[in-house]
């Protein structure tokens, strides 16, 4: 009598056929898987054309005096009280109708010898130049969403290749790019790197290869992005981007000035609580109501002068501004103007949106995969601390000539001299 042995089952035809069979259909459905996971980074862009069309600067003169004024020295301030008369052309107005716009001329007489002690970690105050606007140390921020985003495209990492970017978002800092190139990254085609590299106003030197190490990895059809607000404010940066690609587009997150400024120092103050109150900072001379446009807070938001720079090496067709204001109020309006710039399917919609009452700004909706909450953290939406109205209406003043010229430069009238009516 023949004996069954479990040696003579696993050399037998059929059971190798049947453990086959079994692994065959374990790896196709694996492959099956691994595709269905990276559908939404396999999505191609629809192309459509978006150029910005913008009328042309009319007061090169008027512009020319006032960038000379902000390129004294040091020892010259701006009087916000007791103007001269300057005509500026209102876009809003038409081409027939010029207004009238007050602006300071006038000049201290002697220097302000009160200087910060530097051995007390107090910030000192840059001196007049567009690099020195820069020069301030910014707070480096980090993507609040990088885990959630990381568990949805992964797959582009393991397939995609590194890249420089096509756009990039240059300015200007609390103007609201962080919380745009949040709203950015939700878009399937879109991938942005969520710290601020800095590269072309502090690690030039590094090379284009390090710059591109820092970029995600990307599939066809795919846009790399990354965005660094003092690029706006650096000299050196629109020749050192033009170098790199003359034909990359450019985005720009611009707020009123005087609101950009409150918000700016209350980050600043938030991290350094001994620094001077607001009003000490933005006078040379409280009584005489000279402004010190040398202080970065307040010459990040002269935006013609920054503006200038940039175009001579790019022009306006390769540059998209954005409203602050808008970006608060209308959040999925402004993200539609974006993605037509960038030559993107409208994907982020109001759908994506919802207002934080507490925070008092628009949040993100959470992603399906993932329980973690897609709004900003802590250090946006800080409370203002409370300004003098007579400081805030002498630099509504300041700014209102520069502001005017801002909105002949690029097309577009922000309405920033409605807050100073309210």
């Amino acid at each position: 009598m023949a004996f069954w042995s479990p040696t003579s089952f696993f050399t037998s035809k059929v059971p190798r056929k049947i453990l086959f069979m079994f692994t065959l259909s374990l790896t196709v459905t694996y492959l099956f898987y691994c595709l269905m996971s990276c559908y939404n980074t396999l999505q191609f862009p629809f192309q459509e054309s978006y150029v910005y069309q913008t009328g042309q600067v009319t007061e090169e003169t008027t512009f020319i005096t006032l960038r000379e004024k902000l390129y004294s020295t040091t020892s010259q301030g701006y009087f916000a009280e007791d103007p001269v008369q300057k005509t500026v052309t209102d876009p809003a107005a038409g081409d027939d109708k010029v207004s009238t716009v007050n602006h300071a001329v006038n000049m201290e007489i002697g220097e302000r010898t009160t200087e910060w002690d530097s051995s007390q970690a107090v910030p000192t105050k840059t001196a007049a130049g567009g690099q020195g606007a820069a020069s301030e140390p910014e707070h480096q921020e980090s993507s609040t969403t990088d885990d959630d985003l990381s568990r949805r495209v992964n797959c582009t990492s393991d397939y995609g290749q590194k890249k420089l970017p096509q756009a990039i978002i240059i300015g200007v800092k609390k103007g609201g790019t962080r919380a745009l190139l949040e709203a950015l990254r939700v878009h399937p085609d879109v991938r942005a790197v969520g710290n601020e590299p800095h590269f072309f106003d502090r690690n030039y030197e590094k090379g284009l290869d390090w710059y591109r190490d820092l970029m995600p990895s990307t599939l066809e059809g795919q846009i790399t992005m990354e965005k660094t607000p003092s690029y706006f404010v650096t000299n050196n940066a629109p020749k050192r981007i033009h170098t790199m690609a003359r034909d990359i587009k450019l985005i720009i997150v611009v707020r009123n000035p005087v609101t950009r400024a409150i918000s700016d120092y209350t980050q600043t103050l938030s991290k350094k609580p001994e620094i001077p109150n607001f009003e000490v900072l933005a006078f040379k001379n409280r009584t005489l109501g000279l402004i010190d446009a040398s202080w970065s807070a307040l010459r990040i938001g002269i935006y013609a002068l920054h503006l200038e720079s940039w175009l001579q090496y790019f022009p306006l067709s390769q540059m998209h501004f954005v409203s602050g204001e808008q970006l608060i109020v209308d959040p999925a309006g402004e993200m539609a103007k974006v993605q037509d710039f960038l030559g993107l399917k409208r994907i982020v919609t109001d759908k994506h949106f919802y207002f934080n009452k507490t925070k008092g700004f628009p949040c993100l909706k959470k992603p399906e995969d993932s329980s973690t909450p897609r709004c900003l953290g802590k250090s946006k939406g800080r409370t203002h601390p409370k300004i003098d109205p007579d400081v805030i209406r002498r630099l509504h003043k300041f700014y209102k000539p520069y502001n005017m010229m801002f909105y002949q430069m690029t097309g577009q009238n922000f309405q920033w001299e409605q807050v100073e009516t309210q």
